[in-house]
C-alpha cells in the first residue's frame, strides 16, 4: 500500500467532485485498507491521526465506499490474513489505561464524596471552623519562619 494518506473530508470533496478514478481494497493483516486513484496520484484512506484506515470486515469497508459514491473497485486478497484477526495499535494500550486509572479515581472520588456526605449528617461530627484552622496554620507558620531564622543565624 501506498505511504501517502488521505483524509474523508478530502476524500468526500474529490468523490462530490467526480475526481476518483478508482478505488482497490487491499488486504491486510487483520482487515481492509483502500487506496484512491485520482488524477495521477494513488492515496491511502487515514485515520485522523495519519495512520492506514484498517477495516475489520469487508462489509462495513464496502458500505463505506458506497456512501461516499464508489460503487465498484479492485480487490487485492494476496496479503489478507483472516486468521489475524486483531491488529495492534500501539496508542490502544496507552489510551486504555489511562481510561481504566480515570474511572478508579473517580470511583474513589465519589466514595470519598459519599462517606464525607454521610460525616456531615452525623450528629458526632465535631467541625472546626475556618478562623481556628486560620489561627492554627497562622502558628505553624510563625514557628517555621522562627526556627528558619535560627537556623540561618
Amino acid at each position: 500500500m501506498t505511504t501517502e494518506t488521505i483524509d474523508h473530508a478530502t476524500l468526500e470533496h474529490l468523490a462530490g467532485a467526480g475526481a476518483i478514478r478508482g478505488a482497490s481494497v487491499i488486504g491486510q493483516p487483520g482487515g481492509w485498507g483502500v487506496v484512491f486513484q485520482y488524477g495521477t496520484t494513488e492515496r491511502a484512506l487515514a485515520v485522523r491521526r495519519g495512520q492506514v484506515r484498517i477495516f475489520k470486515k469487508f462489509d462495513t469497508l464496502a458500505i463505506y465506499l458506497k456512501q461516499i459514491g464508489i460503487e465498484t473497485f479492485k480487490t487485492d486478497t494476496r496479503q489478507f490474513d483472516p486468521k489475524v484477526m486483531h491488529v495492534k495499535r500501539a496508542d490502544t494500550s496507552e489510551r486504555m489505561r489511562k481510561a481504566h486509572e480515570a474511572a478508579a479515581h473517580d470511583a474513589w472520588f465519589r466514595a470519598q464524596v459519599e462517606r464525607g456526605l454521610q460525616e456531615a449528617d452525623d450528629p458526632n461530627t465535631q467541625w472546626v471552623s475556618n478562623e481556628a484552622v486560620k489561627a492554627t496554620s497562622a502558628k505553624r507558620r510563625a514557628a517555621w519562619s522562627k526556627k528558619a531564622q535560627a537556623a540561618a543565624a
